[in-house]
């Protein structure tokens, strides 16, 4: 897989390119977001430069990392992993809402970076990946499942409040498309990252709480996902 590194200190970037290397990975240095603008652009020829996952570090010289992520986002769908020294939930909900996929937070481990790397990947080449990243043209017929003023069409993967579309990440709508099907069903955790994220990997119970913290804001209906304590969550649908 290739991947694109921005990540402004060079021996940081050397280590962890080392190390990504071994793991089979074949990594694009940028030192800073103007870098990492210019690697994801078409080339001359018209040809866009193909990376599996990239990887952000949001401490850059030149500009906001959170900007980056958002120019990043209207230039390609592939996925994007903050990384950032911001372990509060309000910073990763403003990183998600922008367009990341995921994030790791410093110091992390490099088991976990991994995991998570491959967990978003499989996801967006799986079957479950969405047309844009894929290169599908969706279906015609789209099943729709409303609930109440949310309306979520699943093979088209389009979110839309009040008829007023709603920006997802791949995972956010996964895990919206998961609890919709099945209103009032108690999904457990364990079962939730399971099928959403694809992985048994028990640190990613506090990526999901953000996602659905970031879910809740983006709906501006916090009542909708229901939190279960100590088991999971549901999707408490509203009265017609």
């Amino acid at each position: 897989m290739r991947l694109l590194l921005v990540e402004d200190d060079d021996h940081v970037a050397a280590a962890l390119s080392a190390i990504l290397a071994k793991h089979g990975f074949a990594v694009t240095h940028a030192r800073n977001g103007e870098e990492a603008l210019q690697a994801v652009l078409p080339t001359a020829q018209g040809e866009r430069p193909s990376y599996g996952v990239i990887l952000l570090d949001l401490g850059l010289p030149d500009q906001d990392g959170y900007q980056v992520c958002a120019r990043i986002r209207k230039l390609t769908t592939t996925p994007v992993i903050m990384v950032t020294a911001r372990s509060d939930v309000r910073s990763r909900i403003h990183g998600l809402n922008l367009g990341a996929d995921d994030y790791v937070v410093k110091p992390y481990d490099t088991g976990e970076l991994l995991a998570r790397i491959h967990a978003v990947s499989r996801r967006t080449t799986g079957p479950g990946a969405s047309d844009e990243a894929t290169g599908g043209t969706g279906s015609a017929d789209a099943t729709v499942l409303r609930l109440g003023a949310v309306a979520v069409e699943l093979p088209t993967r389009r979110v839309s409040v009040d008829g007023e579309p709603v920006a997802l990440t791949r995972k956010e709508f996964d895990l919206l498309a998961l609890l919709a099907q099945r209103p009032g069903v108690v999904f457990r955790r364990e079962q939730i990252i399971s099928e959403v994220w694809q992985t048994s990997w028990e640190g990613t119970g506090r990526t999901l709480e953000v996602h659905v913290a970031s879910l809740r804001s983006k709906l501006r209906m916090p009542a909708l996902i229901e939190t279960v304590r100590g088991v999971g969550y549901r999707l408490v649908a509203p009265a017609a």
